[in-house]
């Protein structure tokens, strides 16, 4: 409640002061419900969040799926080169120095 001044009217009436009731829509009184709303909006983009990062793990472990060759587990380059030439996103540790030959060491 606030109190409004006297004024006049263009008519050239005048309007006594009065008490006036100036609260908005969004007053103290409903902030109860702002407050839930608003943690529930939190609520849910925390839970968002957490299931994006969950598949953005599973997506990065699709490449964990790969067998771990090294040089060694090969008797020549050539048998080293197809295994690297088959899947090269696979096999790139077979590639040391990233020119696209694999076990370059082996004969």
């Amino acid at each position: 409640m606030g109190y409004r001044k006297g004024y006049y009217r263009k008519d050239g009436t005048y309007v006594q002061g009065h008490y006036t009731n100036n609260r908005s829509k969004f007053s103290s009184k409903n902030n109860g419900c702002m407050v839930l709303i608003l943690a529930f909006i939190a609520f849910s983009s925390i839970i968002s969040c957490s299931e994006s990062e969950s598949n953005n793990v599973s997506a990065s472990d699709s490449n964990s799926n790969c067998p771990t060759k090294t040089c060694g587990d090969f008797k020549s380059q050539a048998e080293a080169q197809k295994t690297y030439e088959s899947n090269k996103s696979c096999y790139k540790n077979l590639d040391a120095d990233g020119d696209g030959k694999a076990c370059e060491s082996l004969k």
